[in-house]
């Protein structure tokens, strides 16, 4: 594994846009790629939202997209460096889900991909990249 996906990312590849994403993630090799559980239960809730037709339009896409991007599971490690991360960001209001999402990534030493760069400033140990921005 080498990078763990944000929500936008998931997003991205599931809309098919922009085509850089999936243009970048296309030269990436398998299992190279998860997904957050945290990132799962976000989209998870999105498929919710969705009525008819569209539900199981996007049910189903989802389930093709982890077919090619595994759910890494939450595990006591990235438990133990969300303590870290919410204490270092204490005096700023971060989104919980991002904050967990980013305590994945580093407590799994893997690249975060995401599109909302400044949601995950301020992370010690985070790495980042851009799929949009950069090729």
């Amino acid at each position: 594994m080498r990078y763990i996906l944000d929500t936008n990312i998931c997003i991205y590849l599931l809309d098919a846009h922009p085509p850089q994403v999936a243009q970048r993630f296309k030269t990436t090799a398998l299992g190279q790629v998860v997904m957050s559980v945290v990132t799962y239960a976000e989209l998870c809730h999105g498929i919710e939202r969705c009525t008819g037709a569209d539900r199981e339009v996007a049910a189903q896409s989802l389930a093709r997209l982890t077919q090619r991007v595994p759910v890494l599971a939450f595990e006591q490690r990235a438990a133990e460096s969300y303590g870290v991360l919410a204490a270092a960001v204490r005096d700023r209001r971060r989104n919980a889900m991002d904050r967990l999402i980013a305590a994945h990534a580093v407590s799994t030493g893997l690249t975060l991909v995401t599109n909302n760069e400044d949601d995950f400033k301020g992370y010690p140990g985070l790495k980042v990249e851009n799929w949009v921005t950069t090729l």
